[in-house]
């Protein structure tokens, strides 16, 4: 028996629970490591369609795309939005808190908006 890689595993766990993609993308933009932000983006690419699909999807061209994603690829804000578009996700900003107290508030507020429910998480 043959063993998946590791690239396709996450990609296979992606596209099984879009709610832990999505946590994984915040989690690993809040820590500014952008070598993993490529990774995980390029995992998220096989798990959504593929490069050159997400490359139709956003309007890029595919070997731009595979430029963007590769471990020094560096999207600007435009590109990094679109590819995210394209997988069904957007970029967001959240209050930087101390106490999370506040984080707690804005989070209690989406649960009762319902916005958990319609992104799949929760």
């Amino acid at each position: 028996m043959k063993d998946r890689s590791h690239n396709d595993a996450m990609a296979e766990v992606f596209r099984s629970d879009p709610g832990y993609a999505m946590a994984l993308l915040n989690s690993i933009l809040e820590e500014g490591d952008q070598g993993e932000l490529m990774v995980t983006l390029r995992q998220m690419a096989r798990a959504f369609g593929g490069v050159q699909a997400i490359a139709e999807q956003a309007r890029l061209n595919p070997t731009q795309l595979y430029r963007t994603l590769s471990p020094k690829g560096n999207p600007v804000l435009s590109s990094l939005s679109v590819i995210l578009k394209a997988m069904g996700f957007r970029l967001a900003v959240v209050p930087m808190t101390g106490s999370g107290q506040e984080e707690g508030a804005i989070e209690d507020g989406i649960r009762n908006n319902g916005l958990y429910q319609r992104v799949g998480v929760g």
